[in-house]
């Protein structure tokens, strides 16, 4: 009240609301609520004093502005990923009322349900295994079990199973020998089979197999090869023993069968040389030929030799050679008789059959000498 009896106006309501009409003015009228709400306000002559409240729940209210009457408590995604999230009453005062709900339908109110997680639902154990998830209900994980199709006793736990075990790839047999394993389990360790090119068969173990050391030829033309314990699998044993002497053999090796003595030239010079039988077994039957025909067998031939039939001649014209040891192969005993007086020869060597006397002149000057013999006598 002011001076002269007289009532002032509160501005300090115009300082707050400039907009508003003291006295009547309704707050309610500008919807400072806004939607979803009822605006009240109890005393339009003051300001400030409006009250909003939910309409969907009457008992929030806010006074002078508007009320938080929503709340989605998906919205902080309480239930997770994998999970389906429903807030059916999105207030205040409805808090924990979301649901969660799993992929098969399992649900929980308030917090995040615990679905069955089925592990098995990747095939995490590959093929010729079978899966199970024994706790899948209870969201367990690392619990699934494989176990071989091929033998159910083995299996593994969180994991592939090692139910191949090929026992061939270790090349058990060895070479020249076929490896077969039926199983490839590890359950059927020591089930493999060993072959050999001739049908010798071992399970287990590598397969004992007839080698026929014989088969490649080791003695070579002109022997014949045995091998006694081909089935026992026995190396280096083979025999060659020669088709020309069966009595010369070696083991492991071809036989030393052939020999020939005519290679050392055991005849010399001017002989023909053969040895019919080549061979170790034969030692001495080379024989020793001669031009003239003359032979011998293990040793030289002693052929007639005519110091006569040398050309020229070695006693020369005019004499006669005779050789009268030639079948003995002597030498230096021919014989060089004189045609003009064949009482006159020589051994070894020409006689001195001429001798001409008027060589000498003996009959002087003017005189002619003839010798017409010109001989020795």
């Amino acid at each position: 009240q002011g001076s002269g009896g007289l009532i002032e106006p509160d501005t300090s309501l115009l300082q707050k609301h400039p907009n508003i009409c003291l006295g009547t003015d309704d707050e309610c009228a500008s919807s400072p609520c806004g939607g979803g709400q009822t605006c009240n306000d109890p005393d339009k002559t003051k300001s400030g004093d409006f009250e909003c409240s939910c309409n969907s729940d009457k008992s929030i209210k806010e006074t002078g502005a508007p009320a938080m009457c929503t709340k989605d408590e998906c919205a902080s995604n309480p239930c997770g990923g994998s999970q389906t999230c429903d807030d059916p009453v999105k207030t205040v005062s409805s808090i924990g009322d979301f649901t969660c709900e799993c992929a098969n339908g399992v649900k929980t109110t308030g917090a995040a349900a615990t679905c069955e997680t089925d592990e098995c639902a990747t095939s995490p154990c590959g093929n010729g295994q079978t899966c199970t998830d024994p706790n899948k209900a209870s969201n367990k994980l690392h619990d699934f079990e494989c176990v071989c199709d091929s033998d159910s006793s083995i299996k593994k736990v969180d994991g592939p199973a090692t139910c191949d075990k090929d026992e061939c790839s270790s090349n058990p047999c060895g070479m020249g020998q076929t490896c077969d394993d039926p199983m490839k389990t590890v359950g059927s360790i020591g089930d493999f089979t060993c072959e050999c090119s001739n049908g010798v068969k071992s399970t287990g173990t590598s397969a004992t197999c007839e080698t026929d050391e014989c088969a490649s030829s080791p003695c070579g033309n002109g022997q014949t090869c045995t091998d006694p314990n081909k089935a026992a699998n026995k190396l280096h044993d083979f025999e060659c023993v020669c088709d020309s002497d069966m009595s010369i053999k070696k083991v492991d090796g071809p036989a030393t069968c052939d020999k020939d003595e005519c290679s050392s030239n055991p005849c010399g010079m001017g002989q023909t040389c053969v040895d019919p039988v080549q061979s170790v077994g034969s030692i001495g039957d080379f024989t020793c030929e001669c031009t003239n025909g003359v032979k011998s067998t293990g040793a030289a031939a002693i052929c007639e030799t005519d110091e006569c039939a040398a050309t020229p001649s070695p006693c020369g014209a005019d004499q006669t050679c005779t050789d009268p040891d030639k079948a003995s192969n002597k030498l230096h005993d021919f014989e060089c008789a004189c045609n003009s007086d064949m009482s006159i020869k020589k051994i070894d060597g020409p006689a001195t059959c001429d001798k001409d006397e008027c060589s000498s002149s003996p009959c002087g000057t003017g005189q002619t000498c003839d010798d017409p013999m010109k001989s020795v006598n």
